[in-house]
């Protein structure tokens, strides 16, 4: 199971404050992926970085609905949650 996030509050020098689903929450450091370039790359910007939001339908922090972190990643990165642990210890059988 998958935890989708609920609230994103963007904080300075590139880093937001997720907030999940099973009331955890973290601040990422969003940086590391900035660097990376790609899609993530127009996130140099603060102007457009800072318009972060939550994707409801999808429970994903995104920009413009264009760039998103997938929903078990921003867990990993909020919370400190090893992500097969925690995926493990939600699974059920069908």
């Amino acid at each position: 199971m998958f935890h989708d996030l609920v609230r994103v509050r963007g904080l300075d020098d590139f880093q937001l404050k997720l907030t999940f689903d099973d009331g955890r929450s973290g601040v990422v450091d969003c940086k590391p992926l900035i660097a990376r370039g790609g899609v993530f790359a127009k996130l140099r910007d603060p102007a457009v970085f800072r318009r972060a939001k939550v994707n409801e339908e999808l429970g994903v922090v995104t920009w413009d609905d264009e760039v998103d972190i997938a929903p078990e990643t921003a867990y990993r990165l909020a919370t400190g949650a090893p992500l097969a642990g925690w995926m493990e210890a939600d699974t059920e059988v069908v």
